[in-house]
C-alpha cells in the first residue's frame, strides 16, 4: 500500500511541478499586463517581465536548491570530515535505489535536517549539528531515511520550486506595489488600472503563500513511512521525533522561507497550533509510526 503510494504521490510532484510553473506565470502576465498598461509600456513592457520570469523559472530549476543551501549556511562535508554521517547517507541511500546525495552541515544548535534539489541525481541532504549531537545511531538513520524518502518522492523538487516561486512573486509584487503608490501616474483613465494593480500586487504573494500551504502533509507521512520501511524501524524515527520536538533550542541558521522543507518546522514558537503549517503536527506523526 505505501509503495503504490510512494509511485502516485510522484507522478503528482512532476504533475504539480508543471503546474506550479503555469501558475507563475499566469500570475506574471497579470502583473505584467497591468504594469504595461499603467505605465505606457505596451507589449514591450510585457514581453520583458515574462522573459524575465522564464529566466528566472530555469535560474530557479537548475539553481533553487544551491539557493536553499546558501540561505540555510549549509557547509558541504566529505567522509574525512563526517565518516558516521556520510556511511548512514551512502547506505540508505543504496538501500533505497538512488544515488548518494551530496551531505551537509548546518553549524545550528537546534536539532533538524532537510533534503532539496532538482531530482535524485542533484540532491542534497543536511543536517544540522544538534542533530547529529542529540541522536543516537537507529534515531539518526529515521531521520536520514525519511530525507532520502523525499528524495526518491521527489518531494524535494516540487516543495524547492514553491519555496523560490513564491519568494519571487513576494518580491516583485512588493515593487510593483510600492511602484504603483508613489506613481505620479495620476489620471483618470489609469486610476482603475492603478487600484486593480495595488490589489494585484497584494493578493499574489497571499495566493503564492497559500499554494505554499497547500503542500499536501501526506508528503510528510508518506516520507515517515517509507523511511520506516527503509530503516526496518518505525521506532527509530519515532524516538528522533520526540527528541526533536522537546528540544527547546532556538535556530540559528534556518531561513524562513525553507521552513517548510525541515524534518520539523524550525520556528516552533510560529507554530504552536500548527493550522498554518505544511507539516502535520509531530504527535500525529509519531502515533502513525508507533502503530506501524
Amino acid at each position: 500500500m505505501v509503495k503504490q503510494s510512494i509511485y502516485t504521490q510522484i507522478s503528482a510532484n512532476k504533475r504539480n511541478s508543471y503546474l506550479l510553473f503555469i501558475f507563475f506565470f499566469a500570475i506574471m502576465f497579470v502583473l505584467g499586463w497591468i504594469v504595461s498598461e499603467v505605465f505606457g509600456y505596451g507589449t514591450i513592457g510585457l514581453v520583458l517581465i515574462c522573459s524575465i520570469s522564464i529566466i528566472w523559472v530555469i535560474i530557479s530549476y537548475y539553481a533553487g536548491d544551491k539557493m536553499v543551501l546558501a540561505a540555510n549556511r549549509c557547509r558541504e562535508v566529505s567522509k574525512r570530515d563526517e565518516p558516521y554521517l556520510v556511511n548512514t547517507v551512502e547506505g540508505l541511500a543504496l538501500a533505497a535505489g538512488i544515488p548518494t546525495p551530496k551531505i551537509y552541515i548546518v553549524e545550528d544548535p537546534a536539532p533538524n535536517a532537510f533534503a532539496t534539489g532538482r531530482d535524485p541525481e542533484h540532491s542534497s541532504v543536511a543536517v544540522t549539528r544538534g542533530l547529529l549531537n542529540s541522536l543516537n545511531r537507529a534515531e539518526l538513520e529515521g531521520v536520514i531515511a525519511h530525507e532520502i524518502s523525499h528524495i526518491k518522492n521527489y518531494d524535494i523538487r516540487y516543495m524547492t520550486l514553491v519555496i523560490v516561486v513564491v519568494g519571487i512573486i513576494g518580491m516583485i509584487a512588493s515593487i510593483i506595489s510600492y511602484t504603483f503608490i508613489f506613481s505620479n501616474n495620476r489620471n483618470s483613465n489609469n486610476r482603475g488600472l492603478i487600484i486593480v494593480g495595488i490589489l494585484a500586487a497584494i493578493l499574489a504573494p497571499i495566493f503564492a503563500q497559500i499554494v505554499q500551504l497547500a503542500i499536501s502533509r501526506q508528503r510528510e507521512y508518506l516520507a515517515d513511512s517509507s523511511g520506516a520501511l527503509l530503516t526496518h524501524n518505525p521506532q527509530g524515527l519515532a524516538d528522533a521525533l520526540k527528541k526533536i520536538a522537546s528540544d527547546k533550542t532556538p535556530s540559528r541558521s534556518a531561513d524562513k522561507t525553507s521552513a517548510s522543507l525541515y524534518i520539523a518546522n524550525p520556528f516552533k514558537k510560529v507554530d504552536v497550533a500548527g493550522l498554518f503549517s505544511t507539516h502535520p503536527p509531530i504527535k500525529a506523526r509519531i502515533a502513525k509510526l508507533e502503530k506501524m
